[in-house]
């Protein structure tokens, strides 16, 4: 038998090898640019991640719907073809009225109401993803969504036959009963959709008119407080099972940071948004009584729509949310 002698070069070719081996690299995607708190908030979490697990983990994200579209991140992480992805929860609404909860007018109106929604339809929604194969990581607020016009919004009338840029179906519906005509736009095209006159106005948080320069092709905000939807990051479920539990320990304890960490974020970006908006020439105002009428039987026909379709799960869950909040 022929004696293994192994000099010291050898010996730390194979453990540098067997590191390799050991670490884990992932991909993650976003439809949200780098201008983003939410994109600044999943590069935390990717920098937190390889510093609690000495490297063993490193999450890569894409940012801008760089890597794959925002329709199709859900998919591609069911698939195992990313490891992990963010999306707009509502965009899931085809799959289950429980996606779209946080987009139903007056159901929650603070940070406070809304991150109660989440918790109260976080283990329904767990179960959802983990039907398909999949974990939710965290999830983390815009700033309450307002109209984004060319014009001072005064008059309902004025919502009729507006070109509404709206990104998901619970919007689309809401933009319909105002009489105003939908149109889904991506984030990273609103610019273009303007340009083109393909959108006319547009619902979204402050923070979005500011991180997509909303004063160049409108005038006005009306701070509506319609609801404040969620964003939600998640992975692979076999990709976290080929983690050793140190590192699935990490990891979790690194997406408890960020969501905790995402939803002040958010407070403090609305804030800032708001002043920026107001400072490049946006008018901000409060909807004015009429229009405040018309925004809330839009909303109350949506809330009926939901009821229509929601299983019993769903209606328990929002019940949960409501007795939690005394509502």
């Amino acid at each position: 038998m022929r004696n293994c002698i192994f000099t010291p070069l050898a010996l730390a070719t194979i453990c540098s090898l067997a590191a390799t081996a050991h670490a884990a690299e992932w991909t993650m995607a976003t439809p949200y640019g780098d201008a983003s708190f939410h994109t600044q908030n999943n590069k935390q979490f990717a920098e937190d991640v390889a510093e609690a697990t000495n490297g063993d983990l490193t999450i890569t994200v894409h940012s801008g719907g760089s890597l794959v579209s925002h329709g199709e991140i859900k998919p591609s992480v069911r698939r195992g073809t990313i490891d992990a992805g963010e999306v707009f929860l509502s965009v899931l609404s085809n799959d289950d009225p429980i996606f779209e909860v946080d987009t139903l007018p007056g159901v929650a109106g603070s940070y406070e109401d809304a991150y109660a929604l989440w918790e109260a339809t976080k283990p329904m929604i767990t179960e959802l993803f983990a039907y398909e194969g999949m974990v939710p990581l965290y999830a983390v607020a815009w700033p309450a969504q307002g109209i984004y016009t060319s014009a001072p919004l005064t008059d309902p009338d004025q919502f009729d036959g507006l070109r509404v840029r709206a990104p998901n179906i619970n919007t689309q519906r809401f933009v319909d009963n105002l009489g105003g005509s939908p149109t889904e736009t991506e984030e990273s095209d609103i610019p273009t959709a303007f340009s083109t006159g393909r959108v006319d106005a547009m619902i979204t948080s402050s923070s979005t008119g500011n991180s997509m320069a909303a004063w160049d092709y409108v005038t006005d905000y009306t701070d509506a407080n319609l609801w404040l939807p969620k964003n939600i990051v998640f992975m692979s479920q076999r990709s976290f099972d080929r983690l050793d539990e140190a590192t699935q320990d990490a990891l979790m304890e690194a997406a408890a940071r960020a969501e905790e960490r995402g939803w002040q974020m958010s407070r403090e970006n609305n804030e800032t948004s708001l002043e920026a908006l107001r400072e490049n020439g946006i008018s901000v105002s409060q909807p004015n009584e009429a229009v405040s009428a018309a925004l809330q039987a839009a909303g109350d026909e949506l809330f009926a729509d939901w009821e229509s379709r929601a299983d019993d799960d769903a209606k328990q869950a929002l019940e949960n949310y409501r007795e939690q909040r005394g509502n």
